[in-house]
């Protein structure tokens, strides 16, 4: 279908284990030698021990992993979240708002992790729950900056321009919401993320949805 994770499309045309590494790391942080902890995942688990083996020393610590997918949808998906999160706090919404986009967020990346072969275990560590709360709330997180500056109602490609990095959440958004369309999922804050990125949904009006969206089970 065309429609899938970096190591399903690469893996059919590539002979050797693909690996991925990803968790809680501003790049900055990593160079300066501030403790950090990654977790390394890949489609053959003796590669993914000798990939986290690779990584450890110092200050930086590493860990295996043979769940590739949710590896995967965790770092992708969190970047979506973060501009959700500085939406939010671009319009002054508050910590208990966050808390819950975070919260409500790690529901949805669940969902499509598992409609991806993914384990829902990955999502509680370093890959899942670890990157997510960095990239919500770390004042280094380029992808929670374009949702604070899109909040004070600066365009996307300024945004883009000013940073001079790339924030990998727009191109996340978009993904994104194609793979949950294509598995039919509901995933309302990158739904949401995504219409006010590429759709010109006001901001304001996107967070409130979200805020008042029909209660139901919060298992759903």
């Amino acid at each position: 279908s065309g429609v899938g994770l970096a190591h399903q499309v690469i893996g059919p045309r590539w002979p050797s284990p693909v690996g991925v590494i990803s968790g809680p790391s501003f790049a900055e942080e990593v160079a300066q030698g501030l403790p950090t902890a990654l977790v390394a995942a890949a489609t053959e688990r003796e590669f993914a021990r000798d990939l986290a083996d690779l990584l450890r020393g110092g200050t930086l610590r590493s860990y295996d992993s043979d769940d590739v997918a949710g590896v995967e949808v965790g770092g992708a998906v969190k970047n979506v979240l973060a501009i959700a999160a500085g939406l939010s706090d671009g319009l002054g919404f508050g910590h208990n708002a966050r808390a819950a986009l975070i919260t409500r967020g790690i529901a949805e990346t669940a969902r499509l992790s598992a409609a991806l072969g993914g384990d829902a275990r990955t999502l509680m560590g370093l890959a899942g729950v670890g990157d997510l709360v960095l990239t919500c709330t770390g004042d280094l997180s380029r992808n929670r900056r374009v949702g604070l500056s899109l909040a004070r109602g600066e365009t996307l490609s300024d945004i883009l321009a000013a940073l001079g990095h790339v924030a990998e959440g727009v191109a996340a958004a978009r993904a994104a919401a194609v793979l949950a369309r294509h598995h039919g999922l509901e995933m309302p804050i990158t739904e949401a993320v995504y219409r006010v990125l590429y759709e010109g949904l006001p901001v304001r009006r996107a967070v409130e949805a979200l805020l008042a969206r029909e209660p139901k089970s919060e298992s759903s």
